[in-house]
């Protein structure tokens, strides 16, 4: 079982890089007041939309940024590639996963989500401050992992049947029948998806790494399978991704654009049910 999840109380905090990536999608500005009230002493705060989507594209709800846009936050970020981070969010939302993928992505290999929240954090007596953090810039060159990463091209052969992959729909049953739709224009799922709610990564509001979860995974995709995961925009999308990995499965990766990407052309299939 690789770690993704980790508890904080397990790690010694002393040799630690910190991200704060708290963030409401109902009140864009809260993540970062949150973070001028108090953080853990030394985070960063990488805001979901000012830092890890690149807004003015099109190509679903929440794009990711282009990689020479990546490179200049690690390196504001005074990031190198040997560095151990932790990045936290409220505690079972999908930012610290998503902050944590796109980690990955650079090639950040020793980065962690924390399975506590802030208020967690500050509990058990990890350091805080209201002080605005500035790192030491470095020079980082990333070395993307490729192999994580779907691009739409990539779906399209999937959904063709040209990849093998096996693609997992994050969202709610509900939504992925195509019964409800609150936000897309176009109810329904990516044809030949499986569905995969999110939400059963939790209990009590926090991700869950007890043996349960895997065997439900398991269910629904093997460790033998090459599987894409996507949800509408790739922010739920991210903690599936990670308790997949959590879970031992090797080959994954994460289709960042997702079903608001999918319907963004006009020429598109979708199915229901």
């Amino acid at each position: 079982m690789s770690e993704v999840f980790k508890s904080v109380k397990d790690v010694d905090v002393q040799t630690i890089k910190w991200i704060d990536a708290r963030f409401s999608l109902q009140d864009v500005k809260a993540g970062r007041k949150n973070y001028e009230k108090g953080h853990i002493k030394g985070a960063l705060y990488w805001d979901l939309e000012a830092d890890l989507s690149d807004m003015s594209k099109k190509t679903g709800r929440h794009p990711l940024p282009d990689k020479e846009t990546l490179t200049a936050l690690f390196r504001k970020s005074g990031l190198e590639l040997h560095d151990r981070i932790i990045i936290y969010d409220d505690g079972g939302s999908p930012f610290a996963a998503r902050a944590w993928w796109i980690l990955q992505y650079g090639g950040f290999k020793n980065s962690i989500i924390s399975l506590e929240g802030y208020e967690e954090l500050v509990a058990i007596g990890i350091p805080t401050s209201d002080d605005e953090e500035v790192a030491e810039q470095s020079n980082v060159d990333p070395v993307w992992d490729e192999t994580i990463y779907a691009p739409r091209e990539f779906v399209e052969k999937t959904v063709e049947g040209g990849t093998g992959n096996v693609l997992l729909d994050a969202r709610s049953a509900e939504r992925y029948r195509g019964e409800v739709e609150p936000i897309d224009r176009i109810a329904g799922h990516i044809p030949g998806a499986r569905n995969f709610d999110w939400e059963q990564l939790k209990k009590d509001g926090s991700f869950n790494l007890h043996d349960e979860v895997g065997k439900r995974l398991s269910q629904v995709v093997t460790h033998d399978d090459d599987v894409v995961v996507y949800c509408g925009s790739g922010v739920t999308a991210a903690p599936l991704f990670a308790m997949l990995k959590q879970n031992g499965f090797e080959n994954v990766k994460l289709y960042v654009g997702s079903y608001s990407d999918w319907i963004s052309r006009e020429t598109i299939e979708v199915e229901k049910g």
